[in-house]
């Protein structure tokens, strides 16, 4: 029945105005997915602190265990990828790395690293209330500047501490069950809005995945 046809100027308009309704609705909250072992987590961690402290916007961090991620999503461990996509990111890193003036080593000695611990002091860090900004900022500054190994707890007490955190407390916390839960939950949260790799960030109902994309991050907080 010709009544019963859609049409597709009224389907199209019906979905620019969701979509223009989304972008109305957005709060300068940004969804901070991340991986402590990644290189381009680290690459654009003090740029966003700074992106969303202009934008007067606040940061939710979520470690996000990526080995939960990928299986669903499609993604490789870095072993895994193939040869040429392995000497890639390699060229990616150095062209990144020259261009931001920041120190990064492109084989660094604890990479990867088991990230739990760790991943669980910034998690308790972030239920006790802290900015644990700087605590994740130290510990990707380990991985990718200082040759640390963020897997011995040790290293990550010193990074605690020098960074203003009760590292000991913090660290008592992480290995806790719910705590880890927490960490488990960041990947499940990750899946159910789209999160497929890291840095990921959610602001409203706009995904931008990778450091490459914090200029449109930055636009859409203008914007918001």
């Amino acid at each position: 029945m010709a009544g019963s046809r859609l049409d597709p100027d009224a389907v199209t308009d019906k979905l620019f105005r969701k979509l223009a309704n989304g972008h109305r609705d957005m709060t300068k909250t940004i969804t901070y997915h991340y991986s402590l072992n990644s290189p381009w987590t680290y690459l654009g961690d003090a740029r966003l602190t700074e992106i969303a402290a202009r934008h007067g916007a606040a940061i939710d961090p979520k470690p996000t265990n990526l080995g939960k991620v990928f299986p669903e999503t499609g993604g490789l461990p870095l072993p895994k990828r193939a040869p040429a996509r392995q000497a890639y990111r390699l060229q990616e890193l150095q062209r990144w790395r020259d261009h931001l003036g920041v120190p990064l080593n492109l084989h660094p000695a604890f990479f990867p690293a088991d990230e739990t611990v760790a991943a669980g002091m910034v998690v308790a860090a972030k239920q006790q209330g802290l900015d644990c900004g700087p605590l994740v900022n130290g510990i990707l500054t380990a991985v990718w500047a200082e040759e640390r190994n963020i897997a011995d707890k040790d290293t990550l007490l010193a990074i605690a501490g020098e960074r203003g955190f009760d590292g000991p407390a913090l660290m008592a916390a992480a290995e806790t069950e719910e705590i880890q839960a927490a960490w488990d939950q960041n990947a499940r949260d990750a899946l159910d809005t789209g999160v497929f790799g890291a840095p990921s960030y959610l602001l409203g109902n706009q995904l931008f995945w990778g450091q490459d994309r914090l200029e449109f991050l930055d636009r859409a907080l203008a914007a918001a």
